[in-house]
């Protein structure tokens, strides 16, 4: 939905399921039906990839998730595509979608969600999927009536060019996602093993606890005084510390390293452990690494303001210590690149404010701000910086924002703006369109009954405890959701221009990533502002150039020529281990 309409060639190829296999419908550019096809399901592989050699269309389907990995595993990728489910929760709910009172009304679409969504943290608990029992309509007239209705949502949109490069990435990101399960992590789960093993003790027969974490837990359990004490119950633990005197409400890290109590140290170490077991341990590697390779399941839009989640395999957790696990095949290598401080950049650029945009150039952001004298030290920016974008109003945070207030005023009256707009219980957007969901019923009800003459103390106070809440959520929602537009942007761009690249001869294919992948370099990770690139050695360069190339044009794409650069630490490596 990038192109503008032009009378010839083909634009679209519409899929859906039939009786007799799948039907496609083939449109030109103008939208206008050019030719039906039925295509039984044993040759729809070979059908299509001979579609995409010919044509190269836009292809359209109910979810991604439902038609291309049978095609990866086919041997056929895909260039472009147009996934209604992902397009219509984005359409639904923008703001500059003027004209999309039918798409709307289409609550067929709405409950086309994916169960089992993890890693929707902090602001955003509240924005996972509504996992539905059910995909999204697969008939074709429906799949063809609603293909109508976001075509007119996006072209009588109030700025239709935002919104056609949101779906379109959007798009390219369900692709994404289906070749990053497909190729996998290369994963080395011997190192794996080795790695668990020192830190946690030998792996235990038949499961149980390791032997390092037993010795902590006898440790805890002596200081406590309470050889019966239990460490992984917090109601029984938070009274066993009380009893010691641990005056604690929760049992985070942070709050228990506030105390003095030889209890806390062995205690905190025991939590990290008896995380990294469960979440990442040897029953974790049983499951999901395979053949060398781990694959989760990524989910597109799995929050609410655009950033991904997963479905399992815990992708977007890679625990630091584990990331020597992740090895690149013989005669390969591993790019790995994150982007330096995405979030912050975005803001300067959203508000077009070029002091902010100054402080950040060719340079650490941070130290910037430092270098501009809002702040003295690299580490108070960090925090008023992060509390301006979160709304931290106390402590540190409370004292330094000012100062960023008065020496950025366009990024923080952004930032500001969006937060004043919550909390009277209006609806914001990101820089392509995303909007963010209105207010439930329960606080437009709060708000009410606050204001009623008969409202109690209690009641006033959760109305502005629930506004200031929802004030943080849309401060940071537009600059989230506009940083997973970049990074969506990054991924469309990086994976065409790593799909040019020449093909090695077999005799050095990973076949583990494979048939379409196993001879080219190829997208194997993705976490919210980082990538990890699989690639032959012979092609190291030309896909160094690729990573950076791909984040130039994507701020390029978003912001056009407004002066904010987007820096990469980057390396070539073996392992994806960290420094």
């Amino acid at each position: 939905m990038t192109e503008p309409p032009q009378p010839d060639g083909v634009g679209w190829v519409v899929l859906a399921r039939s009786r007799a296999g799948v039907s496609a419908v083939v449109l030109d550019r103008a939208g206008v039906e050019r030719e039906r096809v039925e295509v039984r399901p044993a040759e729809l592989a070979i059908w299509v990839g001979e579609r995409e050699t010919r044509d190269a269309p836009r292809w359209v389907w109910n979810d991604a998730t439902a038609w291309y990995p049978d095609l990866l595993a086919a041997g056929v990728r895909v260039a472009r595509c147009h996934d209604l489910r992902l397009c219509h929760a984005i359409l639904r709910d923008s703001t500059l979608a003027t004209d999309a009172e039918a798409l709307r009304a289409a609550t067929e679409w709405d409950a086309a969600a994916i169960a089992g969504v993890e890693e929707v943290q902090g602001l955003f608990d509240l924005d996972e999927l509504d996992a539905g029992p059910s995909g999204p309509p697969d008939d074709l007239d429906e799949v063809l009536a609603e293909f109508a209705r976001q075509r007119q949502a996006v072209e009588h949109a109030s700025d239709p060019g935002r919104l056609r490069l949101l779906v379109a990435a959007e798009s390219a990101g369900a692709l994404v996602a289906a070749e990053l399960r497909a190729v996998g992590l290369p994963w080395d789960a011997a190192a794996h093993d080795a790695l668990l093993t020192e830190i946690l003790g030998a792996r235990p027969p038949g499961g149980g606890t390791p032997e390092r974490m037993r010795d902590l837990a006898a440790r805890v359990r002596s200081e406590l005084g309470d050889p019966a004490a239990s460490l992984d119950s917090q109601p029984k633990l938070l009274r066993a510390l009380h009893r010691v005197g641990v005056l604690v409400e929760s049992t985070s890290r942070w709050e228990l390293a506030e105390h003095q109590h030889p209890v806390i140290r062995p205690l905190i170490e025991y939590k990290k452990l008896s995380r990294l077991l469960s979440a990442n341990g040897w029953m974790w590697l049983d499951e999901w690494v395979s053949n060398g390779r781990f694959r989760p399941v990524y989910v597109p839009g799995g929050v609410v303001t655009g950033r991904w989640a997963s479905s399992g395999g815990g992708a977007l957790q890679l625990p630091r210590q584990l990331r020597a696990a992740v090895r690149a095949d013989p005669g390969w290598a591993l790019v790995v690149a994150d982007v330096a401080q995405l979030e912050p950049r975005v803001l300067a650029a959203m508000s077009r404010d070029e002091r902010l945009a100054a402080a950040a150039r060719g340079k650490d952001l941070y130290s910037g701000i430092v270098d501009g004298g809002a702040v003295a030290t690299r580490s108070e920016a960090k925090i008023a910086l992060l509390g301006a974008m979160y709304g931290a109003t106390t402590g540190e945070s409370g004292r330094l924002v000012p100062r960023l207030r008065r020496a950025y005023p366009r990024a923080m009256a952004l930032v500001d703006d969006a937060a004043r707009i919550g909390e009277e219980g209006g609806v914001v957007t990101t820089w392509l369109g995303r909007s963010s969901p209105a207010p439930s019923s329960d606080w437009r009800d709060t708000q009410l009954r606050a204001s009623e003459a008969e409202a109690s103390g209690a009641d006033e106070t959760r109305a502005r405890r629930w506004s200031r809440d929802r004030g943080r959520f849309t401060r940071n929602f537009v600059v989230q959701g506009t940083a997973a537009e970049w990074a969506l942007a990054w991924l469309a761009d990086l994976r065409g221009r790593l799909a040019a690249l020449p093909a090695v001869p077999e005799r050095d294919a990973a076949p583990r990533s494979g048939p379409v992948f196993e001879r080219s370099p190829h997208l194997a990770f993705f976490l919210h502002d980082e990538i990890i690139v699989h690639t032959p050695l012979a092609l190291v360069d030309d896909v160094v150039a690729a990573v950076q190339g791909a984040a130039a044009a994507a701020g390029t794409l978003l912001f056009g020529g407004f002066p904010i650069d987007f820096p990469l630490d980057l390396k070539v490596a073996q392992t994806a281990e960290k420094e």
